[in-house]
């Protein structure tokens, strides 16, 4: 098997365009994230902590050679960290969700009672013409 087609196989999986799929929503997912924190959450709480823009906040700890200010821009971490939270915890209830799903279907897998194989059908039925 050639290498071209090694990596065709590998690459036309099933799970291969899931885990891509997913990827790409993701991507989507944390875009739409960081405009939620950016434009909504943040305006209002810089509101209220009297007109604060969070993603301008930072610390000066000296000057480069040009004089320029050098930051630690602690107000775009307030940001990444708030998204990431928001993130996490759509993962945390869109888990939950399947968790509980998935264990509802084994719940109900579990007590339906699984037909006998077609062997042991056979078996019983000539058991039970020999006993009579």
């Amino acid at each position: 098997m050639g290498m071209i087609s090694e990596f065709k196989d590998f690459a036309l999986k099933g799970n291969m365009v899931d885990m891509a799929v997913g990827i790409i929503i993701g991507g989507a997912f944390g875009t739409i994230v960081k405009s939620l924190v950016e434009d909504v959450i943040m305006p209002p709480i810089g509101m209220v902590t009297g007109g604060v823009d969070f993603s301008n906040m930072g610390y000066i700890v000296g000057q480069d050679a040009k004089g320029a200010d050098i930051l630690i821009k602690y107000g775009n971490f307030l940001n990444a960290l708030i998204a990431f939270l928001i993130v996490a915890f759509v993962l945390f209830m869109l888990v939950k969700g399947m968790n509980k799903a998935k264990a509802k279907m084994m719940q109900e897998e579990a007590e339906t009672p699984k037909a006998p194989p077609a062997q042991e059908v056979l078996l019983t039925e000539i058991r039970d013409l020999l006993k009579k």
